[in-house]
């Protein structure tokens, strides 16, 4: 993309977030998104990048929303081979011979958090064995592996090191770690130990982390989902409870083939907030 140097705006944090426009010539549409798919894996892999979002307008321009950690990484950004492939790339198939940029100012919203805290990142599961436990989130959620930490063939994480650093039993071996991401929420890491002493899964009244929830669009078809993949439901769907309870809005709970609970909820007739909340629920993007 070409970048014409506008106004410098004052983004919260430091970061800088600009949005890419590019407009097809005729024929080129299959190309152009190509390409722009390309360009966004390699962009999402830089160090600086803290996000890469692309939408199609009906005219067939593709929009790129863009954010990096400041302006050194932004400008290290512009100095990759692969950005400036695309553009290159551009000049055949774009209309104008590129993309028009614009620098933008991210509003500040509600804090949630402390400066430099951006949220949750993983939620790490222990789990009887990893290739089941992936087929079984693969079948009910279609969540994708991303890799292996720790591939199954590779020496175990055991020893003095694992356990004073992770905070395991002696002796307890961990055979087994892989990253799956699902949706838009954060990405799922998986454990496999073996000789430890491992108590059941938690339920709803012990301590500690007890279950995730996953939004759907439809709750009977995503129970269904869950159902055939293995996964035991409680009863439900029921609705959800005061602020939460409201047209359309359901719930319900189900074990895993391994025992962990996880949450169902679907919450389209929106949500009640009382006067005093101090920032809206995050929510999954569809």
């Amino acid at each position: 993309m070409t970048f014409q140097s506008t106004p410098a705006a004052t983004v919260p944090d430091t970061t800088r977030c600009v949005i890419a426009r590019a407009t097809p010539r005729t024929g080129e549409n299959s190309h152009l998104k190509t390409l722009v798919e390309e360009l966004a894996r390699n962009v999402r892999a830089e160090p600086g990048n803290i996000s890469f979002e692309v939408y199609a307008e009906e005219s067939g321009a593709l929009v790129m929303i863009e954010r990096y950690r400041d302006d050194a990484a932004f400008q290290m950004h512009l100095d990759q081979p692969h950005t400036k492939q695309f553009n290159a790339a551009l000049e055949e198939i774009a209309t104008g011979g590129g993309s028009s940029v614009s620098e933008v100012t991210l509003l500040e919203g509600p804090r949630t958090s402390k400066s430099g805290i951006r949220g949750i990142d993983h939620i790490g599961l222990t789990v009887p064995d990893i290739e089941e436990a992936s087929r079984f989130f693969a079948d009910a959620f279609g969540a994708v592996t991303l890799y292996d930490v720790l591939p199954k063939d590779a020496d175990p994480m055991a020893g003095e090191g694992p356990e004073a650093e992770l905070g395991l039993s002696k002796g307890a071996k961990i055979v087994h770690m892989r990253l799956m991401r699902l949706g838009k929420g954060p990405c799922l890491e998986l454990f496999q130990m073996e000789n430890a002493d491992q108590a059941d899964p938690a339920r709803l009244q012990d301590r500690g982390l007890t279950h995730f929830g996953v939004y759907v669009d439809d709750i009977d078809a995503a129970l269904d989902a869950f159902t055939k993949a293995g996964g035991e439901p409680l009863k439900g769907p029921h609705p959800l409870a005061n602020n939460e309870d409201a047209e359309g809005n359901a719930g319900i709970y189900g074990r895993t083939p391994w025992g962990m609970l996880i949450e169902l909820l679907t919450y389209p007739g929106g949500i009640s907030y009382p006067a005093e909340a101090a920032a809206a629920r995050w929510t999954p993007r569809r």
